[in-house]
């Protein structure tokens, strides 16, 4: 691909990411192509002159949202020495806010299933006949630690980076 074609995708994929932030996180359209534009962008982040001319949105919108995001604590920015700019970041300790809430959520879910496994293993052995099928409670639980695991891995990295 050359220069001008990774360019298109890059506008691609920051409205197809905007979407998908526009409906989970519930933000207006604008707000979450901001940030998708700055989760493409990465650590070097962007200026206001830039979101509103990559957008083609008005300063006032961008501005509004741009307050938002960062009310939020989605969003940060910093400057540069010499610089009067502020270049727009997405706030790095927010995915590792993402991650705690996820494995949370996967722990809970974690405890609930072994109880059920050990309910249902001990049915089995009080009832020969009609026995539990116990893959899917044991597979889950396997997915549960495996996804845990991974997640807390990409923690670390991001964290140690």
């Amino acid at each position: 691909m050359n220069k001008s074609q990774l360019e298109e995708r890059k506008i691609h994929l920051i409205e197809k990411l905007g979407v998908q932030i526009e409906k989970e996180h519930q933000l207006a359209p604008v707000a979450a192509r901001i940030f998708s534009t700055l989760i493409m962008i990465g650590k070097k982040g962007c200026t206001f002159e830039q979101l509103v001319s990559d957008l083609k949105a008005g300063k006032s919108t961008v501005s509004t949202h741009l307050e938002h995001l960062q009310a939020t604590n989605r969003i940060e920015y910093y400057t540069k020495t010499g610089d009067r700019k502020r270049y727009f970041i997405v706030n790095p300790d927010l995915m590792v806010s993402y991650i705690d809430e996820m494995t949370a959520k996967w722990e809970a879910q974690r405890c609930i299933h072994q109880e059920v496994l050990e309910y249902k293993t001990q049915m089995n052995k009080l009832d020969s006949e009609d026995n539990f099928d116990l893959d899917f409670q044991q597979n889950l639980l396997i997915f549960l630690d495996e996804a845990t695991a991974a997640v807390n891995k990409l923690k670390r990295k991001i964290t140690n980076s």
